[in-house]
């Protein structure tokens, strides 16, 4: 029986396919622009490299995440924009975080014109505990307003000056809840969509330097 896929089995593994994926050539993906197209045929080849030797509970769209078992999804993004979509649940997650775990595969992409393959050499691989997943700006702020004696008011202030999607009495009840319990330092930079949309460049910096963040490769 094949073994249960565990997190740390999952950044084990995650190590060692940046490492083969980074000196394979892949014809199929020569010439292609299209980040999405690449970061979906990242994504599949990970996760069937993973189902020939682990068991684990795949994700759907309605689950929406690719590891609901262990709470992680995987992101893929270009170095040259490391960001990308994710499903809005609710602007909660903006203060209190995501909800899962992140696996950040970021990679540079070259094409060689004589043998018409295309590389994706993975420049970082990066675990981003799902207690670091709120927005960097927005869980700094309120912080700060904690700090300082803060009120309901200062924070539904604060929240609405943000851009914060809630309406007045979503506001007020976050905020209530936000003094009762505040919110951990998050590190994305997380932008109001119909999807949220995940920028990395801070995790990119900050990998191995803060706890939460850890540098896989």
């Amino acid at each position: 029986m094949k073994q249960y896929l565990k997190v740390a089995i999952l950044l084990h593994e995650a190590k060692k396919f940046a490492k083969i994926e980074s000196t394979y050539d892949e014809p199929s993906l020569y010439g292609v622009t299209d980040g999405k197209a690449v970061g979906t045929y990242l994504e599949h080849k990970f996760i069937a490299y993973l189902k020939k030797l682990y068991q684990f509970q795949q994700g759907s769209s309605a689950l929406g995440i690719d590891f609901p078992g262990i709470e992680v999804d995987i992101k893929v993004t270009s170095i040259r924009q490391p960001q990308s979509s994710c499903p809005f649940k609710s602007a909660r997650q903006k203060v209190y975080g995501l909800g899962y775990h992140l696996l950040v595969f970021v990679y540079e992409k070259s094409d060689d014109q004589k043998q018409k393959t295309s590389r994706l050499d993975i420049k970082h691989t990066i675990f981003l505990k799902k207690e670091c997943t709120a927005d960097f700006q927005m869980t700094k702020g309120i912080r700060e307003i904690l700090r300082n004696d803060g009120n309901v008011e200062d924070i539904v202030s604060f929240m609405k000056d943000r851009n914060l999607p809630l309406d007045e009495i979503e506001a007020n009840k976050l905020a209530e809840e936000i003094l009762k319990s505040s919110p951990k330092q998050g590190y994305l930079t997380i932008s109001n969509a119909l999807q949220w949309r995940l920028q990395y460049g801070r995790i990119i910096e900050k990998a191995g330097k803060v706890p939460g963040i850890r540098k896989v490769w």
